[in-house]
């Protein structure tokens, strides 16, 4: 991404005490092109990317929020939600100097966003990375050097917990699937998938079965012809929606269980099938990560 400064240094012909102080910005490019921003923004609205920000020690002014899915508890924040399906005037209300959207905002929002505030696109290719994306905000933010604190103790981490768990399971295989609660169907996440992909196969080092590694695509519906073809000696499982204590959820649980044919999977005859919580696993960000080995060492290693 090329960036370019551009300090606004006019001065306003009023006497000195009456003018209002002068907001430097800089030209930056997103993915719908240049966008004029400011230097150091303080109040950051980043549509489901607050992980980002809390992993640079930034609080956000609202959290993104979808009456379908729900918000990221994980990040525990105490800021007004914003319905992404709702009024624009609850981000309007919130006073931001930079918007922050990714994959999800089109072209029509990115238009309606940039009436409220300058708005940034993550890129795409930069979307793919969850290191790229906390260097890329952070750089939106002026606070890069933090961003090299924040990825120099993730690397020391992430080092750590894959010593920790090639010793406890070696190339045992583990993969990730999701339980959509409405229909009880199962979704497999292959080794592209960008909330597992990156972490546990790239950095972690796990091993995926053969069926997700071959996938191309992110994650797929998995049909129950290839149940008893998937190889994997560890399973983590989490709910497309809701907690696991919901009864419906449990109760779907327990029929997968008890299901001869995922009885045939080595991770369910030896019962290493591991219910987990869904809003940071179905993230790939930097504090999700953290969240993500916490619980492959309490499952794998402890």
């Amino acid at each position: 991404m090329a960036t370019a400064t551009n300090d606004q240094s006019s001065q306003a012909t009023a006497a000195p005490s009456e003018a209002p102080p002068q907001t430097e910005i800089r030209v930056v490019t997103d993915g719908f092109g240049e966008v004029e921003i400011p230097t150091n923004p303080k109040r950051i609205s980043a549509l489901y990317r607050e992980d980002y920000l809390v992993a640079l020690g930034v609080t956000p002014i609202v959290q993104y929020y979808n009456p379908m899915w729900g918000k990221q508890d994980y990040l525990k924040l105490e800021v007004p939600l914003f319905d992404v399906t709702g009024s624009i005037e609850a981000l309007m209300v919130s006073e931001p100097d930079l918007i922050i959207g990714a994959g999800e905002v089109d072209a029509a929002q990115y238009e309606l966003y940039s009436k409220v505030a300058p708005t940034f696109r993550l890129p795409d290719d930069v979307l793919a990375d969850s290191r790229k994306t906390l260097t890329l905000i952070a750089d939106l933010l002026g606070i890069s050097d933090k961003a090299e604190q924040v990825l120099a103790d993730y690397e020391a981490r992430i080092a750590d917990v894959k010593a920790k768990l090639n010793e406890a399971i070696g190339d045992e295989k583990l993969v990730v699937l999701r339980m959509n609660v409405v229909d009880k169907s199962i979704n497999i996440f292959g080794i592209h998938n960008t909330f597992v992909g990156q972490i546990l196969y790239e950095d972690l080092g796990l091993k995926a079965p053969g069926f997700a590694e071959a996938m191309t695509e992110s994650n797929i519906v998995l049909s129950k012809e290839v149940i008893p073809e998937l190889d994997a000696d560890h399973i983590i499982l989490l709910p497309s929606n809701g907690t696991w204590e919901d009864e419906s959820t449990a109760q779907a649980f327990e029929e997968m269980k008890a299901d001869p044919l995922w009885q045939t999977v080595p991770a369910f005859k030896n019962g290493h099938v591991y219910p987990v919580e869904r809003s940071y696993w179905q993230t790939g960000a930097i504090t999700a990560n953290g969240l993500k080995m916490d619980d492959l060492l309490r499952l794998l290693a402890s």
